[in-house]
């Protein structure tokens, strides 16, 4: 008898298990079946899409499927390719561990399961920080939310949030954050940074706030949430220390991400001290035979759509584990030197090929106009490039993999930065 049996368990034994069917996991699913491999999609929620699906404005799929559509329509043209390509996407399924060889452990409304691939890939992308997290001091009322619940209020229960908010953070999804609170009748009174550079680009930060007329206020921070039975407000300050109270029945906090790593934590991964994600190199192997980790679980965050092209990335490295040309072994450690934050991917081993869209995704923590990004070993300059987009905090910072060319054979972990 099976361990699964003896558990009281079904044995699954597909080519291909993915944990999560966002944009990453669907990508990757539909590419890997229609390559020949049965693939099998473990999802969650009732419905496979992620973010998208309850993200209703356009802007996705530039890159991926090189036309913009809205969050829910992108959300089905991937849930309709993966099944298409003949994926099995299990909704309401909840893993709730992975053991040795990669064995899943599955509970769902049709009983328990163990799915045992030979192959595992870890798509369970990234949310942002609730209140608790950042720590902002105030009473404990009603009416805070970050975008994802908020988005899920409005777009799939229907419910209006409130009448005045205020947004906390100026990145892509704070703005997404604005047309999801317009859309249910909410004014938005106030849009805070704390950056004196909007994270979002300028582009979309000048025509939001002309088309919306969203009062965008740089370099401010919360101080605090006043209200007891519902928000009444908050108090804010300014870069000169300048306080102020601003009224508000709603105030949503966006942005300041961290991946969803439970799994990958309980499967005894290799994270990044930085991301906080698996470690992986420039293929997306982690440090267990045979485990992958794509999308915002490694980068948190990046756009759907370049979520979605590691899913389509990851596809040659898992069918060269399978067609058994060895596990992934040592490799250089890639650190973030000052401006950034972390860097993703961090792991540069022989034979990964360059990573995804030949960039790697760097956060940084200032503003330099003109970067030119400069690679380190024990302190001497080993490559260097000078880059024609701008280094700016909030915002992923793309450097060009290529640069790393022919240094994964030294000694040394290489320090990356920016000047």
């Amino acid at each position: 008898m099976s361990a699964a049996a003896a558990a009281g368990r079904s044995l699954v034994t597909p080519d291909v298990a993915i944990v999560g069917a966002g944009p990453s996991g669907l990508t990757a699913a539909a590419a890997l079946s229609r390559a020949g491999l049965t693939t099998v999609v473990l999802e969650r929620e009732s419905a496979p899409g992620g973010i998208p699906r309850h993200s209703d404005h356009t802007g996705f799929g530039i890159r991926d499927l090189k036309r913009s559509l809205r969050g829910p329509e992108y959300a089905a043209r991937l849930v309709d390719s993966a099944a298409g390509s003949g994926v099995d996407v299990w909704t309401e399924a909840m893993v709730t561990g992975v053991g040795p060889q990669r064995s899943v452990e599955v509970t769902t409304a049709r009983g328990l399961f163990t799915v045992q691939p030979r192959a595992l890939v870890l798509a369970t992308g990234a949310r942002e920080r609730p209140r608790t997290a950042r720590r902002i001091p105030g009473d404990r009322a009603p009416g805070v939310f970050t975008t994802g619940q908020l988005q899920q209020l409005v777009h799939l229960r229907g419910a209006v949030p409130g009448r005045k908010a205020v947004v906390v953070g100026a990145e892509l999804v704070s703005w997404s954050a604005v047309l999801t609170l317009r859309e249910a009748g909410c004014e938005v009174i106030a849009m805070i940074s704390a950056f004196a550079q909007p994270e979002a680009p300028r582009l979309v930060t000048a025509l939001g706030r002309r088309a919306l007329g969203v009062p965008l206020l740089p370099a401010t921070t919360v101080v605090s949430i006043e209200g007891r039975d519902r928000v009444r407000g908050v108090v804010v300050r300014s870069a000169d220390g300048e306080l102020r109270r601003i009224e508000c029945d709603t105030v949503v906090l966006t942005g300041d991400w961290i991946p969803d790593h439970e799994l990958a934590r309980s499967a005894g991964l290799t994270l990044d001290a930085g991301t906080l994600g698996p470690q992986v190199d420039f293929a997306l192997r982690t440090s267990e035979p045979g485990v992958f980790a794509i999308g915002n679980l490694i980068h948190p965050v990046d756009t759907a759509d370049v979520a979605a092209l590691d899913g389509a990335h990851v596809v040659n490295g898992i069918r060269a584990f399978l067609d058994s040309r060895g596990p992934a072994e040592g490799g250089v450690r890639l650190v973030a030197a000052r401006p950034l934050r972390w860097l993703a991917p961090s792991l540069l081993r022989p034979g990964a090929g360059l990573p995804a869209r030949n960039r790697l995704l760097a956060w940084p923590e200032e503003q330099v106009a003109r970067p030119r990004v400069t690679v380190r070993r024990d302190g001497v300059v080993v490559a260097t490039r000078r880059v024609w987009w701008p280094c700016t905090p909030g915002r992923v910072f793309r450097i060009p993999g290529d640069l790393l060319a022919d240094l994964e054979r030294g000694s040394g972990e290489l320090e990356i930065g920016v000047e």
